[in-house]
C-alpha cells in the first residue's frame, strides 16, 4: 500500500523502572503515526547492538523477532484496500491470534487435560507454563510466540534452568510438554513444519542419567523381614511389597483395585497410564494370585468385600477426581516416608520409594532369568525398550562370576 510506511523502534519517551523502554512497531499513513508494543524492553544500549549488522546471541534474537513482526505487518498493508488503521489492527492482531501463543496453547492444553481427568499430566503442563513464563519475563518479553521457539532458544532454556539448579530430568519433562505443543500446533496447521526446532542437528532434549532404582533379592528379603515399629509402618512396607509383587504396580493402581478384579487365582487390573487407549489396545495386567499378595489383602483390605469395594480404602466411590488425585498424592508420600526409614534402617544406599519397588520387581526378574518378552508383558509394556529402561544392571558379583568363565577351563 503506498503512502504506508512502517519501522521498529524503541519508544524512548516513556522509561521503565527497570531503566529499559518499549520496542514498537511504528506505522505512518497520512503523516499518522500509531504504535503497537511487541512485548520486548531494552536498554538504549542494548537497541544498538540489535541494529548492528551482524548482531549476537540475545541481540540477534531479537533482531529476527523483529524483522519478522514487521514483514507480516507489511503482508498486512498490502491486503488492504484501502488502508485505515483500524483494518491494519483488526487484521494484523488476528494474524497474531493466542494460537500462536505458546504460553496461551500450554494453558488451554492444561485445561483440557484437566476436563479429560488427566489431573497429573495436566499439573506438569501448568509447571512447564510456569517455568517458560518465568524464563521469557528474564528475557523481557511478555508473549512467546510458535515462532520464537528455536533450537537457539531452547538451548539458551537449557541453561538457564541449570543455572537455577533444574535437574535434568525436570528439563527434559518441561521441554517434552512443549514439544507435545509444537507438533500439536504443526498438525493444525498454526506452525509450517520448517520451524520445527527438535531432532538430529537441531535440539535434541537432555535425557536425565539412569539412576540405579532396583534392589537385589537380598535386599527385598532384608524388607520382607524387617520388624515394623507401627501399624502406620507396618502396612507402608506391607503395600510397598504388595507393589513389588503384582508386577511392580503403583499406588494408582493399588488404589483403583477393587475386589470384582480378584478371583481365587488371580488379581486382574488396567495399568493407569493405559485406561485412556481404546478397548482393544489396552492390555490388562494380571497377577498370581500369590499367598504373601493374599496376606496382605487380608490384613489390609476393607471389609466387607463387596465387588465395587477399593480394597485398601485409599480412595472412595464417592471421591471428586480432585480428591482421588490427592489421596493417592497422600498415600504415595506417605508410604515413601516409612520405606526411606525403613532403608536407612537396613543400611541401604538406595532411597526406597514406590518407584523402587516397580524397578526391583523388574530387575530381579531379570536377574533370574526370566525373558525380557515376560518382563515387558507384566509391567504392561507396549515395547521391549522401555522395559530395557526399566532393567537394572546386574550386580557386580554376578559380573564376576560371568567373567570367570572365561578362563574356566575345567568346564567344558
Amino acid at each position: 500500500m503506498i503512502g504506508v510506511t512502517t519501522a521498529i523502534i524503541l519508544d524512548t519517551r516513556k522509561k521503565r523502572k527497570d531503566e529499559t523502554y518499549t520496542v514498537k512497531l511504528r506505522v505512518t499513513y497520512n503523516r499518522t503515526q500509531k504504535y503497537y508494543p511487541l512485548g520486548v524492553h531494552l536498554t538504549p544500549d542494548e537497541w544498538e547492538k540489535t541494529l548492528q549488522p551482524n548482531p549476537r546471541g540475545d541481540n540477534k534474537d531479537n533482531k529476527v523477532f523483529f524483522n519478522k513482526i514487521e514483514h507480516r505487518a507489511i503482508e498486512v498493508i498490502k491486503e488492504l484496500e484501502p488502508f485505515s488503521f483500524q483494518a491494519f489492527e483488526k487484521k494484523f492482531n488476528q494474524k497474531a491470534a493466542p494460537k500462536k501463543d505458546v504460553l496461551y496453547l500450554l494453558q488451554e492444553y492444561s485445561e483440557e487435560l484437566t476436563q479429560q481427568e488427566r489431573l497429573t499430566t495436566a499439573e506438569s503442563y501448568r509447571s512447564a507454563l510456569k517455568s517458560f513464563k518465568e524464563f521469557n519475563k528474564d528475557s523481557r518479553k511478555t508473549r512467546l510466540m510458535l515462532a520464537d521457539i528455536t533450537p537457539e532458544w531452547l538451548s539458551k532454556y537449557e541453561k538457564w534452568m541449570v543455572e537455577n539448579e533444574s535437574s535434568i530430568t525436570t528439563i527434559g519433562i518441561y521441554l517434552r510438554n512443549l514439544r507435545t505443543i509444537i507438533n500439536k500446533a504443526i498438525e493444525e496447521g498454526n506452525l509450517s513444519n520448517e520451524f520445527y526446532p527438535f531432532g538430529k542437528r537441531k535440539y535434541q532434549i537432555p535425557s536425565g542419567k539412569n539412576i540405579k532404582k532396583a534392589l537385589t533379592l537380598n535386599d527385598i528379603k532384608k524388607i520382607l523381614e524387617y520388624q515394623t515399629a507401627t501399624p502406620a509402618e507396618e502396612k507402608a512396607k506391607d503395600l510397598w511389597l504388595f507393589s513389588y509383587l503384582c508386577n511392580g504396580a503403583n499406588i494408582k493402581d493399588i488404589a483403583k483395585l477393587q475386589y470384582k478384579n480378584i478371583n481365587s487365582k488371580n488379581l486382574t487390573f488396567i495399568r493407569s497410564k493405559t485406561e485412556r487407549a481404546t478397548k482393544s489396545n489396552q492390555k490388562p495386567i494380571v497377577v498370581m494370585l500369590l499367598p504373601e499378595i493374599r496376606a496382605i489383602i487380608d490384613k489390609w483390605g476393607v471389609k466387607p468385600k463387596e465387588p465395587e469395594t477399593y480394597v485398601f480404602g485409599i480412595i472412595s466411590e464417592t471421591d471428586s477426581p480432585q480428591a482421588v488425585l490427592a489421596k493417592i498424592k497422600q498415600a504415595t508420600k506417605t508410604i515413601n516416608k516409612y520405606m526411606k526409614r525403613i532403608g536407612e534402617s537396613l543400611g541401604f544406599d538406595l532411597v526406597l520409594t514406590t518407584y523402587s519397588a516397580r524397578h526391583s520387581f523388574a530387575t530381579v526378574l531379570k536377574r533370574s532369568g526370566a525373558p525380557i518378552e515376560f518382563i515387558s508383558e507384566s509391567l504392561g509394556h507396549k515395547d521391549l525398550r522401555t522395559t530395557e529402561n526399566y532393567l537394572d544392571s546386574f550386580e557386580d558379583e554376578v559380573k564376576e562370576s560371568f567373567q570367570k568363565k572365561l578362563l574356566d577351563f575345567n568346564n567344558k
